[in-house]
């Protein structure tokens, strides 16, 4: 098989996670051989493993998700520390959002939008057909009550959707994934928490200087100070990489 559709996987607390070298690496390997794989993607940052580790319902949901990719610097730096040579680089999962709609845009991919707002919901759509031609075959926001869930489910699986991405945090992004899957298991599912607000304008991420330097969570603890809580919980992981622990 070619390299460029595989990738190494590499265990941290447990869990495997793929190893992508960078972007097109990550494109390369879910567009196999011109074929979309199925399955469901899963963006792995500390907080998240953190999670894992309290919840077990969270690491059940985690570990059977086909795609682990390192979403957060931090965990790409335990898979260097741990596994000394590999060669891993961060790819966040909202710029991996953009860069599939753009391949689906060119391969005329069928994608099915849930989660979010119904006028950010709305706005994505239109900028989504505008600005790469990506073929939106379904969408529904976030504010639907679980009585709907089935239909939905059943909405999903007779658009034909290729891709399905779902903006609603975790877990219950994760919940809702595995739910479809037992209907439509046939299509990429991709958990995406707040990438259609990114994605609209209406979220702004660190400057890619910040990205670059692995700081975009020191960069949102600074616009957003109520963030610390979260953050120092993050020293346990911290915790487990300087002490071997991983």
């Amino acid at each position: 098989m070619n390299e460029l559709t595989t990738a190494p996987s590499y265990a941290i607390r447990g869990l495997e996670l793929l190893g992508w070298r960078d972007m097109q690496h990550a494109l390369d390997y879910l567009y196999a051989g011109g074929s979309l794989r199925s399955g469901t993607l899963v963006a792995i940052n500390a907080e998240k493993i953190l999670a894992a580790e309290r919840e077990q319902e969270v690491r059940t949901l985690i570990e059977n998700a086909e795609y682990k990719y390192a979403d957060g610097i931090s965990v790409v730096r335990s898979i260097r520390k741990k596994f000394p040579g590999a060669v891993v680089s961060r790819v966040p999962g909202a710029d991996l959002w953009e860069a599939l709609m753009q391949r689906a845009g060119r391969e005329g991919t069928p994608v099915f939008l849930i989660g979010g707002k119904p006028e950010i919901l709305a706005q994505t759509e239109v900028k989504l057909r505008g600005q790469w031609q990506v073929n939106i075959v379904g969408s529904q926001d976030g504010y639907f009550k679980p009585e709907q869930q089935a239909a939905l489910f059943e909405r999903i699986r007779d658009s034909g959707a290729a891709i399905i991405t779902v903006a609603m945090g975790s877990p219950r992004q994760e919940i809702f994934m595995r739910d479809c899957r037992k209907v439509y298991p046939d299509a990429l599912y991709m958990g995406v928490g707040g990438t259609y607000d990114v994605f609209t304008g209406h979220v702004k991420r660190a400057p890619k200087v910040w990205q670059n330097l692995g700081l975009e969570w020191l960069y949102r603890l600074l616009s957003q100070p109520s963030r610390i809580t979260r953050q120092i919980k993050l020293l346990r992981y911290l915790g487990w990489h300087y002490t071997g622990r991983l």
